[in-house]
């Protein structure tokens, strides 16, 4: 059985070298595995609740997408889009919002560490706390169960959001399934082995230390210059070093083979200086990232091919979407409203000479296919929703063109303003004879 595998990038910041080792390196690799389905997101709609800076968000997102490509992704293998390019999602979000328990929401992390932080400091216990923040587990729950992900890999700390999306999707499920799994159950796959390369000084490689070394930006020059200033200790060249609990040697690890990695440590044992293990470690760093920055720098030139790859996974993400929104909507009574269980309007006429017929009208907006019936006094009589695929909305037009008002209870489509169901029975039934 395919497994769908989903996993959302936030987009407030320039990737580093932590970043690629421990997430962007093994998640590219994971989607290449037999049996998988994998989705790949920039979160931008997460981004917007810790990031008030536009252009801060406009270029994370543009070094974000680049990075990931330049990386190897293989967008035809996985779909790569932005959040904010599906619509479904926030509307979902509005679906689970209104099965979800505000007490659940009480018991977020993410909100109980922002309240317990304006406790302690004597301020309102919600001082300064959005909607957004509060809300943030729904939006990730509809990220995930919009396309009825199987596996969602998160860290330790996001794991009861994902268990407050199972939660989200039993309940909803139980109040609209009929007996249906509307919803899959997505399982949390805690990234216990993945690599968590030190920064310069020691700790965790991160932003909020302003320890990282970058991957891409800056540069050789910059590269050089980030591992020269990696803390090591004292002892001179010639002097026995220790290797084990080296931040220099657990980052240039993270680059090096089995015996490469052995050589530094003899070497190091045997007295080589830091000043050279680190110009080492500088060039099989850069044999790996050097051929990626190329591909990077020639994307951040061309933003509109990392464009188009998003907007080509977007299309591919919708064609996913749309039809499990539009049994969620059905299922929730958000129904359209054509003639269902009504008699059939009588047979029309045959066309008198010269009378127009009605007519079928196909076009795209905004990325997504529509089509209308119109009268021959150009009333619209029907109205589709928008359709992932023009061949969709092709096949619905010859539908309604062969059975007539038999396929309106199943089509995507609502009436026109003030059209009556037998006007339109009676303009599919003239269709219908027509192509008879």
């Amino acid at each position: 059985m395919t497994q769908r595998v989903l996993t959302g990038i936030t987009t407030t910041g320039t990737p580093h070298l932590g970043n690629y080792v421990g997430a962007i390196r093994p998640a590219i690799a994971a989607s290449r595995e037999p049996g998988v389905e994998s989705f790949f997101f920039l979160a931008d709609y997460h981004a917007l609740i810790k990031c008030d800076e536009p252009d801060r968000i406009e270029r994370s997102r543009l070094e974000i997408a680049a990075t990931w490509l330049a990386a190897g992704l293989d967008t035809q293998r996985v779909t790569f889009y932005r959040q904010s390019d599906i619509p479904e999602t926030t509307e979902l979000t509005w679906l689970l919002t209104c099965v979800t328990a505000k007490g659940q929401m009480n018991r977020a992390h993410a909100y109980k560490a922002a309240t317990d932080a304006n406790e302690a400091a004597g301020e309102d216990i919600d001082a300064n706390i959005s909607m957004g923040l509060y809300s943030y587990p729904i939006l990730m729950a509809a990220d995930i169960l919009l396309f009825n992900a199987h596996r969602v890999p998160v860290g330790r700390d996001q794991v009861q959001h994902i268990e407050m999306a199972r939660d989200v999707a039993q309940r909803f499920n139980h109040l609209f399934g009929r007996g249906r799994e509307l919803f899959v159950l997505p399982r949390a796959e805690v990234e216990e082995d993945v690599a968590t390369l030190p920064g310069l000084d020691g700790r965790k490689m991160s932003k909020s230390y302003d320890n990282t070394i970058p991957l891409f930006e800056g540069g050789p020059k910059a590269l050089k210059e980030a591992v020269a200033r990696i803390v090591t200790d004292s002892r001179l060249p010639g002097e026995a070093k220790d290797p084990d609990g080296s931040s220099l040697v657990t980052i240039h690890d993270a680059f090096a083979s089995t015996e490469q990695r052995a050589a530094l440590r003899a070497d190091l044992r045997a007295g080589l200086a830091w000043g050279e293990a680190k110009a080492r470690s500088v060039a099989l760093i850069e044999s790996h990232v050097g051929p990626m920055r190329a591909r990077y720098e020639e994307l951040m030139a061309h933003p509109e091919r990392v464009e188009d790859a998003l907007l080509e996974g977007a299309r591919k993400a919708r064609a996913v979407a749309l039809p499990l929104m539009r049994e969620l909507r059905d299922a929730v009574g958000l129904r359209a409203m054509v003639a269902v269980n009504r008699p059939a309007a009588k047979q029309a006429p045959a066309r008198a000479a010269g009378k127009a017929l009605p007519e079928f009208k196909q076009y795209r907006e905004n990325g997504l296919f529509f089509f209308k019936l119109t009268a021959a006094d150009d009333r619209v009589l029907l109205q589709s929703t928008g359709l992932a695929e023009g061949r969709e909305a092709g096949g619905w037009v010859k539908r309604l063109k062969t059975e007539g008002a038999a396929a309106l209870a199943e089509a995507p489509v609502q009436r026109g303003e003030g059209v009556d169901a037998a006007d339109v029975e009676a303009a599919l039934n003239a269709l219908v004879a027509a192509q008879a």
